[in-house]
């Protein structure tokens, strides 16, 4: 298994262009199987997640070209729903989350859908119950077979349904409202997530022929068609990209400029790095960041101790939480990392603390972090990565560190990040990929 070696404490300067975003990407993929007519998706990110998600299309029997650079076009005029149970596609299916969100254009438009338990990130418990409640709302029947480990939905028609959600699920709702698009009559979605994930899939959704309003509020209202055309989409820059570069510019004194990031779809993540007493300054559509020998985080008018939070959209992404983190190591003053969602995902504090940090993990879900001012630099170390956002929260980490730093199991950060290694060393960083 692949590990990097990184030798720290070097300055970085130059452009990035952030990747496509990868949970859009998961979305707008399975969403092809909706209609057999061909769909053009453009900036799709080279990433190990989303070629699998492309895998299981293809084995199912979706038509798949590359086109361009980072362009594909699908065509799911041919699809056997019963190649599901061929081993590959387990096999596929297993290690990836979203491999989950197949299900709902299945059912949409063949009646019946199903999938081996999905895989992911081991950063918590990730319960899956929304989905399913969801499609036995619109009439569909749900069965799991423990021996196979397979999820199995049938239904003869999908009828519109008023859905609450329990939790506002970004991979919840997008697989409901996939199902909901083709179901009879009209379906609403409360609490729904309206991440710009889910307002890029209602788009492109709309563009295939789909009749949905309230895109970008917690209330979907979907009125079922009969067929959806095909269509073209581009994908968003990635957000959590754009937000680990801010981190990464921070910590290592770097003068970076962050291209194209839509900036109008970032919500409150550059805000929030201000917080930290970043600087950072609009330019058209891409950040500048300027080198920073230090920078003082911010308290809240009482004085007490900041909080950074996650929430569900428009509040602060979970998948930053890590960056922001590792970012406070080296600031001046204290903040309280609060992660709400997932259990196990500041676990990986341990590591940091053994490269200096001083960080009091307080129960599973806190940790309070003392900056240390850059009066006492990271020391490198050797160190594995155990899901994707940690990942490069600890590569950020060891490029700001004195001395050299090994990370193992980095095909977590692959998953998630386009060729990190080439795009940061293009900048100035000094990474090295060891089979």
């Amino acid at each position: 298994m692949a590990k990097f070696e990184i030798r720290g404490g070097t300055q970085l300067r130059g452009d990035i262009h952030p990747q496509g975003a990868k949970n859009e990407a998961l979305q707008v993929i399975c969403a092809c199987l909706l209609t057999p007519e061909p769909v053009i998706i453009r900036n799709i990110p080279d990433i190990k997640d989303v070629n699998i998600q492309i895998d299981l299309l293809r084995l199912l029997g979706v038509k798949v070209s590359k086109i361009a650079d980072k362009t594909f076009t699908f065509q799911a005029d041919q699809v056997d729903i019963d190649l599901i149970n061929s081993p590959g596609i387990k096999d596929k299916a297993a290690s990836l989350r979203g491999s989950i969100m197949i299900i709902g254009p299945l059912l949409a438009r063949f009646g019946k859908g199903y999938i081996p338990r999905p895989g992911g990130d081991k950063i918590g418990r990730r319960r899956l119950d929304t989905h399913f409640i969801g499609f036995e709302k619109l009439g569909a029947a749900f069965s799991y077979n423990a021996v196979d480990n397979y999820f199995k939905v049938v239904v003869n028609e999908l009828k519109g349904a008023y859905i609450l959600l329990d939790e506002a699920s970004v991979t919840g709702t997008a697989n409901i409202l996939m199902a909901a698009v083709m179901a009879k009559g009209r379906t609403t979605i409360y609490n729904a997530a309206c991440e710009p994930y889910i307002q890029q899939l209602c788009k492109m959704l709309v563009s295939m022929g789909a009749k949905i309003s309230g895109i970008g509020s917690n209330l979907l209202t979907v009125d079922g068609v009969e067929y959806l055309a095909g269509c073209e989409h581009e994908i968003l820059p990635d957000m959590i990209e754009v937000g680990s570069f801010i981190g990464l510019a921070a910590l290592t004194h770097s003068e970076l400029t962050i291209k194209n990031v839509s900036f109008d779809n970032l919500g409150i993540i550059p805000y929030s790095f201000q917080r930290l007493g970043i600087k950072m300054e609009r330019r058209g559509d891409d950040i500048y960041i300027p080198a920073q020998d230090s920078y003082q985080i911010e308290t809240f008018i009482d004085g007490s101790i900041m909080t950074i939070a996650d929430a569900p959209w428009p509040g602060l992404t979970p998948d930053l939480l890590s960056v922001f983190l590792v970012v406070a190591t080296q600031a001046k003053g204290s903040v309280l990392i609060h992660q709400k969602m997932f259990e196990s995902r500041l676990f990986f504090v341990d590591k940091l603390i053994d490269m200096g940090a001083q960080i009091i993990l307080c129960d599973p879900h806190r940790a309070t972090v003392i900056g240390l001012d850059n009066k006492f630099k990271l020391r490198g170390t050797t160190m594995t990565s155990p899901d994707i956002r940690a990942g490069v929260a600890l590569l950020i980490a060891a490029i700001s560190a004195e001395g050299t730093s090994y990370i193992h199991n980095i095909d977590q950060i692959d998953r998630g990040y386009e060729q990190i290694d080439v795009r940061l060393n293009n900048l100035g960083a000094d990474i090295r990929r060891i089979d």
